[in-house]
């Protein structure tokens, strides 16, 4: 496989064209982002923990 053909199949998957439709069942972009919201603050949150000056 040549990397533009790599390219266009990771393009493919990205965008959701390969493998049809999910029939509206896609999730909400706000739920989406609450969710990575939430798991940065909780790594930060125990980034800090194993930072504290001892």
């Amino acid at each position: 496989m040549t990397l533009p053909d790599t390219a266009h199949a990771l393009a493919l998957l990205a965008s959701g064209a390969e493998g049809g439709e999910h029939g509206g069942a896609s999730a909400s972009p706000y739920v989406t982002g609450g969710a990575a919201l939430l798991v940065l603050l909780l790594l930060l949150w125990i980034t800090t923990r194993f930072n504290r000056d001892r």
